[in-house]
């Protein structure tokens, strides 16, 4: 290892760390040590055995590397959490419009997370020695996100079960950084939804089907995102007009009357999407669509999927 490696110590390997995301726009950044998640391993099991993952096939791959970050990066000690910010300050304009998700106003953000994070590793790598590795992550690969965010004390898992950080809500991205040196690692906070059932009562197709758990074969992400065949005809009516993904549960939820709008400008919606009527949503062309969301989340749903869509909340 480098001279410059050994001159540091833990305090100062996490100072930089938390120095270098502050630098980079992250919102909040924590840490936690990098070991198996023995308290999420019977959770996940059960609801991989319920088929609350639907269509998702790719939730039961790789169950060992989920649990345990040293299966995924070898000789890992820490885990960095990074919150980034992504609610915005504009609103789709015509109210009777489809809806998309606020998180895919703007590039989408594992483009725009993945550049920082590469970054990230670099200006470590740089200013502790060469010889520290890692690996970067932003919802692409079996990282229980919400878990480690929580863990390093950057909020709670809701009973929506997306994370909620008591300063801000929860209207952020979450990635991590799995790397081989010893950070300090932070403490978890509580939880503080109380009694409150705002998002339960809320969501219109029941997915919440108990407090901290969701069927994700019943969310409306689901079905306008990841499902790929018919929307089953039990769903009309139900979609209150989102199109790609559902704010639902986190628009109703009270932590956040805190969220202020994000300062990141790649995510940055395009007048032409915030202006859309209506009648120019339904008949949208493939030519549009690529141009529209040329780096957009929407993509995921294709064309074909968008229109599916749009097709199924016009008969609601």
């Amino acid at each position: 290892m480098e001279p410059e490696f050994f001159s540091m110590n833990i305090s100062d390997w996490t100072r930089i760390v938390k120095e270098e995301a502050k630098r980079l726009g992250f919102d909040y950044c924590g840490i936690s040590k990098a070991e198996f998640l023995e308290e999420e391993a019977p959770r996940l099991e059960k609801w991989l055995k319920e088929k609350m993952q639907g269509e998702m096939a790719y939730m039961e791959n790789h169950f060992d590397m989920r649990l345990d970050p040293t299966k995924l990066v070898p000789g890992a000690k820490s885990v960095v959490s990074l919150l980034l910010n992504y609610f915005p300050e504009q609103k789709q304009e015509d109210a009777a419009a489809p809806k998309i998700s606020k998180y895919a106003y703007g590039e989408d953000y594992h483009l725009v997370i993945k550049r920082k994070l590469k970054e990230f590793i670099f200006e470590l790598q740089q200013k502790i020695g060469q010889s520290v590795g890692g690996r970067v992550f932003v919802d692409s690969a079996p990282v229980m996100d919400k878990v480690w965010a929580k863990k390093s004390g950057l909020g709670w898992v809701g009973k929506h079960s997306n994370l909620i950080n008591k300063q801000s809500g929860s209207f952020f991205f979450i990635a991590e950084l799995i790397l081989d040196i010893e950070l300090i690692p932070d403490s978890a906070v509580g939880d503080f939804c109380g009694t409150c059932t705002k998002c339960i009562d809320a969501c219109p197709t029941d997915a919440i089907v108990a407090p901290y758990l969701v069927d994700g074969s019943k969310c409306i992400s689901y079905f306008t995102i990841e499902l790929k065949g018919n929307i089953p005809s039990e769903e009309k009516g139900k979609f209150e007009n989102w199109a790609f993904g559902c704010d639902i549960c986190q628009d109703v939820c009270p932590w956040n009357r805190f969220s202020k709008p994000h300062q990141e400008n790649a995510f940055l919606p395009s007048e032409n999407l915030m202006k859309m009527k209506k009648k120019e949503w339904e008949e949208i062309t493939e030519e549009v669509f690529q141009q529209l969301f040329k780096k957009s989340a929407v993509k995921r749903t294709k064309f074909e999927g968008l229109k599916r869509n749009i097709r199924f909340i016009a008969r609601d």
